[in-house]
């Protein structure tokens, strides 16, 4: 029986969390983090003020958890790509960070992490970990395992990782965060996605 109790209170506290973080988004989208107040959120999710303070205690945590919830979404696996084909793989991947980067939903809560940082020290100063979102956990593993099987040689999948998404990024992600009305083709990204990886490739390919 308490065993029974405790998946019920487990899949409760889910549930209640995932409303949570949907009405924080919307909210915090609607208003901006200032006019944003977590008695808002709670009432919107439908859900009690001591529900919330529980699992967010400070609007900074909650704001931080509507980001990573943004990315927070299955991507395909680097297996389904032949580990041999190390730019493939990246191809692979490079897609998932942009189809993550591009959502509207993402530009907007990093629009706001960057217009009101200035003004909240305590949003300034969260660390945000974007390394759990799942496509940049997926990229570090096909790092690790093209390196472990010799198809690259990577001492530093941070860096490297860090590089191949800076590409992505500079030419998909930051054009559209900062020029609302800017915007890339189809086939312009998938160039920007077949280059980058290409060029990952040749640094860190092996021989």
């Amino acid at each position: 029986m308490a065993r029974g109790t405790s998946s019920y209170h487990r899949e409760l506290a889910t549930s209640k969390r995932v409303s949570v973080l949907a009405a924080a988004t919307e909210l915090f989208l609607e208003d901006g983090y200032d006019r944003t107040s977590l008695a808002r959120i709670a009432e919107r999710a439908g859900v009690s003020k001591a529900t919330l303070f529980k699992q967010f205690p400070t609007k900074a945590a909650l704001f931080e958890a509507t980001v990573l919830a943004a990315g927070g979404t299955a991507v395909p696996e680097p297996v389904d790509v032949p580990l041999a084909d190390f730019a493939a793989g990246l191809v692979v991947l490079g897609r998932a960070y942009a189809e993550l980067v591009t959502r509207p939903e993402m530009t907007a809560l990093m629009r706001t992490v960057i217009a009101e940082s200035p003004r909240f020290p305590e949003l300034r100063d969260r660390t945000f970990d974007f390394g759990t979102l799942p496509v940049l956990a997926a990229l570090g593993r096909y790092l690790r395992d093209a390196h472990a099987a010799g198809v690259a040689e990577i001492d530093d999948p941070d860096t490297a990782s860090a590089q191949f998404l800076g590409m992505i990024a500079s030419s998909v992600f930051w054009p559209r965060l900062v020029h609302g009305t800017w915007s890339i083709t189809s086939e312009e990204q998938e160039q920007v996605i077949e280059a980058a990886a290409r060029t990952i490739a040749a640094r860190y390919g092996a021989p």
